[in-house]
Formats: structure tokens, sequence, C-alpha cells
């Protein structure tokens, strides 16, 4: 006959219980407690002793201070629906690494189909469908960072918050181009759908970019002539190519893609565009990004400008 267990002691609980919660930032699920030998009795005895705080209905903390940033994550998921729960949007982006954007609140997003109660601190977001490898299930819960960018665009606050959170991502190294290109096409949001592909595209710098022929042909549309391109300026560290240039209004345009933005690419731009400055003639830049955001502020910068340097040389 087997001889039963010695009944483990609570000391041995707490110590497994705390070991387990090293691995989600001090907190446990109450299934995870009940896994270590917890049960609800010894979680209120605890909290009674001050020893252990409970964050809603799912989540007790080890210690009685603040969530960390992970912990709050991990609260989220169990929360709303532990196991179906996915970290989303911009928290899925913070948790990849990205670093330069602040939003203090838990993302998640779960089926449309799944039913929720609002939880202090979380936002929940409901999705028709999830792509068969779009979340990370090893740690915590979390789609891949191209996926959760292009939603994090969908429900932005504007146009502008969208582009921003699209771009950063690549430009951090959390994800290629080419994955947000994809991602733009797969994820459908209720929001931009015509806008997040273009922009995506842009980022990507691929064929299907915006590029100085559209800044061109919007040129010509508002009445100023056809500028030359690819004009070529010999400046004292070596040679220049300006995309668009008006040679009658000392004017030129440069389209930038979003690889301007990276590396050493603005050093180099800004040494190019003070140079031709020294010969008197004007540079504007027009990033494709903002482009998409704004056209119409960009045309009158560009049509003021030719106007204005033309009456000027003709005085």
């Amino acid at each position: 006959m087997r001889t039963p267990s010695p009944p483990v002691s609570v000391a041995e609980r707490r110590r497994r219980a705390r070991g387990l919660a090293s691995d989600h930032d001090g907190v446990l699920s109450r299934s995870l407690l009940r896994s270590v030998g917890v049960d609800h009795r010894m979680v209120r005895r605890e909290v009674a002793a001050e020893r252990w705080a409970l964050h809603g209905v799912q989540t007790v903390a080890m210690t009685t201070g603040p969530l960390g940033d992970l912990a709050r994550r991990w609260r989220g998921v169990w929360e709303v629906a532990a196991g179906v729960t996915a970290v989303d949007g911009v928290t899925a982006l913070q948790h990849a690494g990205m670093v330069g954007y602040d939003d203090e609140q838990v993302h998640v997003s779960v089926r449309h189909t799944t039913e929720v109660v609002p939880v202090e601190g979380v936002t929940i977001h409901k999705v028709a469908r999830r792509g068969g490898d779009e979340v990370v299930r090893a740690g915590l819960p979390r789609t891949r960072p191209a996926v959760a960018a292009v939603r994090a665009a969908h429900w932005a606050v504007s146009d502008r918050q969208a582009a921003l959170l699209l771009a950063m991502p690549v430009q951090q190294r959390l994800c290629t181009g080419e994955q947000l290109v994809a991602a733009a096409r797969e994820v459908r949001g209720r929001t931009r759908r015509a806008l997040i592909p273009l922009l995506a595209g842009d980022i990507a710098g691929g064929s299907h970019s915006l590029g100085e022929l559209d800044v061109v042909a919007a040129c010509r549309r508002r009445g100023l002539p056809a500028p030359a391109r690819q004009q070529v300026r010999h400046l004292p560290n070596g040679r220049a190519y300006l995309d668009m240039a008006w040679p009658e209004a000392k004017l030129a345009v440069e389209v930038d893609g979003a690889g301007h933005t990276w590396g050493l690419a603005p050093h180099d731009d800004a040494l190019r565009q003070n140079a031709v400055l020294l010969g008197d003639e004007l540079v504007l830049r027009v990033p494709v990004i903002g482009w998409r955001l704004t056209p119409d502020a960009y045309l009158d910068q560009i049509c003021d400008a030719y106007r204005s340097r033309l009456a000027l040389g003709s005085r």
C-alpha cells in the first residue's frame, strides 16, 4: 500500500509561489497558484497578513508594492480572458523592445465573439480573426511586432499617430519593412484601410512606394511648370542629385523615403542641403509619410516658394 505524501507546509507553498512568480514579474494567476498547492483560503490569509495583494479577480501579487510593466501585462491577459487574450498593439511593441513611445494603458486583443468585462487600466480590442501564427505563445502571449504595429495603427487616435506607430518598429528593427507590408495586407481593421497599406509600402521603400513622380504630378495640377529631375549639383564634398528643381526660381525639392530617417542618413542629407543652400538655391524636403498625411500643406509650401522666388529673381 502506497504511503500518502505528507502535507506541504504553508512556508513551502509560499516558497514555490514566489519561485513561479519570478517568471511573471512577481504576479501569478489563481490557476498558477493552484498548480503549486495554493488555494483560495491561503490566498485570503496571505492578503489579510499583507504579504500578498490582489489586483483583480484572477491576479495575485507576491508583494504589496506597485506592479511593474510586465506584471501589468500579465494581469491584462489573466483578467480579461486567460487562454484567448494576447497583448497587442502598442503594448506588444513595447514588450518587443520599442522605445520612445509612452502609453500607460495595457492593450490586449480577443476574438470578437469573446465575452469580456471592462478591466481598469486595460484597453480591450476585439478582432475579427487571428492569423495562424500571429500570436507568440512562449512567455507572455503577444502578437508579433508587424501585426502589432498594423493593429496599433488601426487603433490610433489620428493618422499622424498611426504613421508613427508603423514607422517606429521598422526603424528600431523590431520587424522588417516586408513583414510590415505583409501584415498590412493580412490584418483588416475598421479604420484607415486604404492609408495603412500605403504607409507600410512607403516605410518599406518598395516599388509601390510613393516617389517624386507623384509629387511632380501634383505640382503640375497646381499649375507649376514641369521641374527638371535628378539635377546634378557639384558640391565641395562631391556631387548631389536633386529630385526636382526649377532653375528659374532657384528652387529644389527633395522627396525623402523612410530610409532618410535611419542611421547616418539625416547627417548626410543635412550636409548636402546646407551646401546647396550656400549656393543660394532653396531646398524643400518632402518626406513621403508626411506627404501621405498632409499633401496640400507641402504643395502650398512648394507653390509659395516657387512664386515668391520667381518674383524675387525678376526684379
